[in-house]
């Protein structure tokens, strides 16, 4: 049970509330966030990734890791293997599970029941576009709401293009993807 500053309890997910006359009314909330989805294209997945996919876990009941298939995007690795490098990466994370779309994320998210979106924030560069794609997704489905994280300072500067220039170079990834699927990467090394 959790107190609100104001009295009113949460219990079993019920918001319970006194009113003036301490007559108590009990609201059922069914609204309260359980679901999240957490989309993006992690090509491949990264620490940073992960990062973000950890603190959702601690907020959320569930988080959906939506690897996207975007025809727009020239991926290194096809949608198959980086669903594989998801689920490998995320393997002993509770909480999680991996899918793959190819539609609109509000259609998606709408597929799945969930009105929470997650997104990663590095620097302020990324929140602009952010930001945009937030409102945009708003726009399309009024019940979705976005919510930002920032990864740990350790991983704020990794993303899955440094990666990926790394990789094509010959150079070392190690500290920057998880252990788990260190050994599929070696083989894009040139």
């Amino acid at each position: 049970m959790n107190c609100l500053k104001d009295g009113n309890k949460i219990e079993n997910g019920e918001l319970r509330m006194e009113n003036k006359k301490s007559e108590k009314l009990k609201v059922k909330n069914e609204n309260l966030p359980k679901i999240a989805i957490y989309p993006g294209t992690f090509d491949p997945v990264t620490n940073g990734h992960i990062d973000i996919i950890k603190r959702a876990c601690k907020i959320f009941d569930k988080i959906i890791v939506a690897v996207a298939d975007n025809k727009d995007k020239k991926t290194m690795f096809d949608l198959e293997k980086r669903v594989e490098l998801m689920k490998k990466a995320t393997k002993n994370i509770k909480k999680v599970e991996v899918k793959s779309f190819n539609s609109l994320l509000v259609d998606f998210a709408k597929k799945e029941k969930c009105n929470i979106i997650i997104r990663g924030l590095r620097a302020v560069s990324d929140f602009e576009y952010e930001l945009q794609m937030g409102y945009a997704n708003k726009s399309l489905y009024e019940d979705i709401d976005t919510i930002y994280l920032m990864p740990n300072l350790e991983n704020a500067f990794i993303s899955s293009s440094v990666v990926r220039s790394i990789l094509k170079y010959g150079g070392d990834v190690l500290h920057l993807v998880p252990k788990e699927i260190t050994g599929e990467l070696n083989v894009y090394s040139n």
